[in-house]
């Protein structure tokens, strides 16, 4: 599985290369055994005079990685290479993960319909199916209603038919050998949306760092001259009363409600209630809440999202601090994890 977002951002940068003429490649990592910076899916960038976008290993590899691009894009061949991160490799680099990585290389070309497909659902924010034979064969996309929208070969049965169960669950790419052909399936979510509700200075850094994290960000505020580009900038802007909204507007959307004037925060959580909403936080105590949720009255549904106080407990005070701790919070209900400290723990992405 991979982040929408950050995949657009990436081919933002190969459109830019393409416009400038420069032979361009992708590189993904297609597995890992042991311990790994990032999860298969992950993907970058890189042109034939260096130019880089993203990271497969947060800096340790990209370097070595480069050769094989050139050797790649001058050949205009796939490539597979194989690094073994552990202590005695001949030209250890130092890195601190040792886990085996498998790195796909491929060249990618403007002129390829595939990438047209994949740039448009990039940009349209479509979660699909994004299939690879490896290291060089038949490219296919699928999107999440089953229908097979680009292919440039042969797709076997099966491989469509775990793409298609993949869609429900999948956290990582995944390869799968089929009559000696072997496939990347990589199943491309779109950015979760969040809606903060208030447009106060606490706000700015919850807005940047969840901007930051890979959500969608959307401000709540009828104050125009807080709920602006100067202060916000790269989120959409709602300038409205929450009350004024249909819930249907905003709906399977993440809330943190941080208004700070209370029935303002009572609208914003109640259009909250009402609009399915996958995870709903509220600044302060919950005492606070409790009230506001009397006011509002009983038979009320998703009670079971609200995460009041929001927020991880460490320690923060500062807005900087708690913007991190609101955040991560988030980030942990996203993921289905624990959010304990990783003290001890033989795999992080476990």
């Amino acid at each position: 599985m991979s982040r929408l977002l950050e995949f657009r951002t990436i081919f933002q940068s190969i459109k830019l290369a393409w416009e400038m003429k420069k032979k361009t490649a992708i590189v993904m990592l297609i597995g890992v055994n042991g311990s790994a910076y990032r999860l298969p899916g992950t993907k970058m960038m890189m042109t034939a005079d260096g130019e880089m976008n993203g990271t497969i290993s947060g800096g340790c590899l990209e370097n070595d990685i480069f050769a094989y691009v050139e050797q790649a894009l001058k050949e205009n061949i796939g490539l597979i290479k194989n690094y073994d991160l552990n202590e005695n490799e001949i030209w250890t680099l130092g890195i601190g993960c040792k886990g085996s990585l498998e790195i796909l290389i491929l060249p990618v070309q403007d002129e390829d319909p595939f990438w047209k497909t994949t740039e448009q659902f990039l940009q349209n924010n479509e979660e699909f199916s994004f299939i690879l034979e490896v290291p060089t064969g038949t490219k296919a996309i699928i999107a999440k209603n089953g229908e097979m929208v680009e292919t440039n070969g042969s797709l076997p049965q099966k491989v469509f038919e775990r793409a298609l169960t993949s869609m429900k669950s999948q956290r990582r790419a995944e390869i799968m050998e089929v009559d000696g052909r072997r496939f990347v399936i990589d199943i491309i979510r779109s950015s979760q949306r969040l809606i903060i509700a208030g447009a106060g200075k606490d706000a700015i850094p919850v807005a940047d760092l969840a901007a930051k994290t890979g959500f969608t960000v959307t401000v709540l505020d009828p104050r125009n001259e807080f709920n602006n580009n100067r202060y916000f900038p790269n989120v959409e802007h709602i300038i409205q009363h929450p009350e004024s909204l249909n819930p249907a507007d905003v709906s399977d959307a993440w809330w943190v409600i941080m208004n700070h004037l209370q029935n303002r925060d009572e609208a914003a959580l109640l259009l909250a209630l009402k609009s399915n909403p996958k995870y709903i936080g509220v600044l302060g105590p919950i005492s606070r809440t409790k009230e506001m949720l009397e006011t509002l009255g009983g038979n009320l549904p998703f009670f079971d999202k609200i995460h009041s106080p929001v927020g991880l407990d460490i320690g923060a005070e500062t807005v900087d601090e708690v913007a991190v701790s609101i955040v991560a919070e988030l980030m942990m209900v996203r993921s289905m994890k624990s959010g304990t400290s990783l003290k001890g723990k033989m795999k992080i992405h476990a």
